[in-house]
C-alpha cells in the first residue's frame, strides 16, 4: 500500500492518483474544514463520494463527526453505505478518556461489516488493542510522537512484530508526517502505509540536483 495522501481536494487527488503512486486516501474533519468543504454531512458526503468514485478501489477514510457511541454507530452505517471503499475513521476513545469507542469499533467491524480505521493513537499499546478489537487500519501519529521526545520508529518496530507474532490483520498507518524524510524512515521500520500531504508528497519527487542533471541533459541535447 505505501502511500496514503492526506487531503479532501479532489484536484490534488486526481494530479496524484494520475501518476500512480497514491493507495488510498484519509480525511477527517479539520482537512476538510481546512479544505473549504461546508453543508455538515452533506458537504462530507458529496465530497467522500467524490473521492472514492476516484480512487476506487482504493480506501478512502471518513471521521465520524461525534462521539455518542449510538450516534456513532449509526454515523458509520451511513457513511459505509456510500461507496464499497469507504472506512470509518473512529478516535481510539473519547475527549476525556472514555472507553466506548473499542466497543463501538469491536460491533462495526465483526456484527455490522464496517471496516474502521482507528485513529489518534500515540503507542503501539493502544494500537495493539485496536487491532484485537478487530480495526482494519490502527493510525499511530508518528509526528507527534517525536515531537513528545521520542522516537516513533522504535513504536513501529514493536507494533509490527507483536502483529505479526499475534496473526492480527490490522494494517499500520503512521500519520501526522511532518518531513520527507518520516516517509522511508517509517516505511522501513515496518509501517504498512504512511500518510503523506500533497506538499511532502511533491518534496519527495523533485530534488533540486534532479532538475540540475536534467537541464545538463536538455541543454547538451541542443548542442548536439
Amino acid at each position: 500500500m505505501a502511500i496514503f495522501l492526506d487531503t479532501s481536494k479532489i484536484k490534488e487527488i486526481q494530479k496524484y492518483h494520475k501518476m500512480g503512486i497514491i493507495r488510498g486516501v484519509t480525511t477527517n474533519p479539520t482537512i476538510m474544514f481546512k479544505d473549504g468543504i461546508t453543508g455538515g454531512l452533506g458537504g462530507i458526503k458529496k465530497q467522500t463520494i467524490k473521492i472514492a468514485q476516484l480512487i476506487a478501489p482504493y480506501p478512502v477514510s471518513v471521521e465520524v463527526t461525534t462521539n455518542d457511541p449510538q450516534d456513532m454507530v449509526k454515523q458509520a452505517r451511513e457513511f459505509a453505505k456510500w461507496a464499497e471503499n469507504v472506512v470509518v475513521k473512529i478516535t481510539i476513545h473519547g475527549p476525556n478518556g472514555e472507553l466506548d469507542n473499542m466497543g463501538v469499533i469491536h460491533d462495526l467491524e465483526t456484527k455490522y461489516d464496517v471496516r474502521v480505521n482507528v485513529t489518534a493513537m500515540m503507542s503501539a499499546q493502544q494500537c495493539l488493542l485496536a487491532a484485537m478489537a478487530g480495526a482494519s487500519y490502527i493510525s499511530l501519529f508518528g509526528g507527534r510522537v517525536n515531537n513528545m521526545g521520542y522516537n516513533v520508529c522504535d513504536e513501529i518496530v514493536k507494533l509490527r512484530q507483536v502483529l505479526d507474532l499475534q496473526d492480527l490483520d490490522a494494517k499500520i498507518i503512521v500519520a501526522s508526517t511532518r518531513e520527507i524524510l518520516n516517509v522511508i524512515e517509517w516505511l522501513e521500520a515496518g509501517a504498512h502505509i504512511v500518510t503523506v500531504l500533497p506538499n511532502l508528497l511533491e518534496g519527495m519527487l523533485v530534488h533540486p540536483y534532479s532538475k540540475e542533471t536534467v537541464r545538463m541533459f536538455l541543454d547538451d541535447a541542443v548542442k548536439l
